[in-house]
């Protein structure tokens, strides 16, 4: 497990793709949701600032869409399921497209705060919620979880990165208070009692949290959906 709890890689600013593309998307309109496919349109294709890897990376390299379970017992974590689309794209002069090949990894806690793999959550020897998958030709990698719940310190949140060729870049998602309000009410996550740290008071999401705030459908009782837009500057 990676203790070190630094920056890693850096994803472009809008300002900084524009430059990159040479001017093409400023007459288009760039969006900033993360609703839409990458390789639907040029303003889809959106870039993200990198955030902390923090503390509980483990480099399991557990290739599967499914990452609820875990792999040595097959318990599977009980939450309000999220299903999780990564559209990744590479950003070049003029252009913007589809980019295969890419390892997109995701890890997060379970629904009372613990992650896999920490001694402090004694869940040392287990690997659940924790996953890779590796972008198609239309640059889309999916993940089946759940919605994340929380621990002290921290706003909800679900890491990922994403290493193409020896680039590596690493971000974190956030969810919007009023839908994590909803979900968190429900069982097993009303168990853990309301979070101390909202959005608004979590040191990473005010470094930028705002363009990593997902765009969820769906209810607590059906579960979430969401897509994610995110672009590459390979050079």
């Amino acid at each position: 497990m990676d203790n070190d709890d630094h920056r890693v890689g850096q994803l472009l600013s809008r300002r900084s793709a524009l430059r990159v593309l040479g001017g093409a998307a400023l007459g288009t309109g760039w969006l900033t949701g993360s609703g839409s496919k990458a390789q639907s349109s040029l303003p889809s294709c959106v870039v993200r600032p990198a955030l902390m890897e923090g503390p509980f990376f483990v480099d399991e390299k557990l290739n599967r869409s499914d990452v609820r379970s875990d792999s040595h017992s097959g318990e599977v974590r009980p939450g309000v399921p999220l299903v999780l689309t990564f559209w990744v794209s590479q950003v070049r002069p003029g252009a913007c497209s589809p980019l295969p090949g890419v390892m997109v990894d995701i890890w997060h806690c379970d629904a009372l705060g613990a992650y896999s793999g920490v001694e402090a959550n004694r869940t040392v020897g287990q690997d659940f919620l924790r996953g890779y998958q590796v972008t198609a030709q239309d640059g889309g990698a999916k993940f089946t979880a759940i919605y994340p719940g929380w621990y002290p310190g921290r706003a909800v949140h679900i890491h990922f990165k994403l290493r193409y060729r020896g680039t590596e870049f690493t971000s974190q998602l956030f969810f919007p208070e009023e839908v994590t309000d909803q979900v968190h009410a429900t069982q097993p996550y009303a168990r853990k009692g309301p979070r101390n740290t909202p959005n608004a008071r979590d040191s990473l999401y005010r470094n930028g949290g705002h363009q990593l705030l997902l765009s969820l459908r769906g209810s607590p009782s059906q579960g979430y959906t969401a897509g994610f837009d995110v672009g590459m500057n390979l050079g």
